[in-house]
């Protein structure tokens, strides 16, 4: 469809509306190249309520859209659908109120999900939505495509990669300020693998997964005291 122009949409939250508008554009940046804000489009479907000491808080949420003129991206793809319709099964199947929006880019797919149940979506550490990814990279593979599939939500991919890398730093400064070893908390695959890829520069330091799923942990070790495995 190379040509035409693809209208790309995602649902955001945030504590305010201006955030939630801030979250959404970070998501369409990421499925859309070169985007122009200027040519985004906002709906808010709801204004946020703060609540009484954290009592009755209500995020706000916003819908972002956008047409895509380059019309690299298309959500009507096989593919595309096929990992769209998954996860909206597993959303549902699981009780997550959700939208599903997905496109495909240079052979791989992003499926972003938006709406007020994304925490039941993640999970803890991260835990659940790893898991539909994995299923879903599974099931494509299965019938043959070579296409990888993203599973995100409201950003948290980009959050928590940031924050596994700060981790990671701070573990690698401790390590090599003390000589002691550093065990991290147990990670999902995903996860061990961004602090892997974080700490594999550094001359200091040696990263290894220990342990059985689902408690499976790296350790920042110093870089004499073995390999990375």
């Amino acid at each position: 469809m190379s040509g035409e122009a693809t209208e790309v949409r995602v649902e955001a939250t945030g504590e305010t509306v201006g955030e939630a508008k801030w979250t959404a554009l970070r998501e369409l940046e990421q499925l859309v190249p070169g985007l122009d804000r200027e040519r985004v489009e906002f709906d808010v479907l709801a204004e946020g309520e703060r609540g009484l000491l954290g009592v009755g808080y209500m995020p706000a949420r916003v819908v972002a859209t956008v047409d895509d003129s380059a019309g690299s991206a298309t959500s009507e793809s096989t593919f595309s659908n096929e990992a769209r319709e998954f996860v909206q099964r597993v959303a549902a199947a699981i009780g997550a109120n959700v939208t599903v929006t997905a496109i495909e880019r240079e052979g791989s797919v992003t499926v972003t999900c938006g709406g007020v149940d994304l925490g039941l979506l993640i999970g803890k550490h991260g835990q659940t939505i790893d898991a539909i990814q994995y299923l879903a990279n599974a099931i494509i593979r299965a019938e043959g495509a070579e296409h990888e599939i993203v599973v995100d939500a409201a950003g948290y991919r980009a959050r928590r990669s940031a924050s596994l890398a700060a981790v990671a730093q701070r573990s690698a400064r401790t390590v090599a300020n003390t000589g002691r070893i550093v065990e991290l908390d147990p990670m999902t695959a995903v996860e061990r693998k961004i602090v892997h890829e974080a700490l594999k520069a550094d001359p200091e330091v040696e990263t290894r997964s220990e342990g059985s799923e689902p408690n499976r942990f790296v350790v920042v070790v110093p870089s004499e005291a073995g390999s990375r495995s």
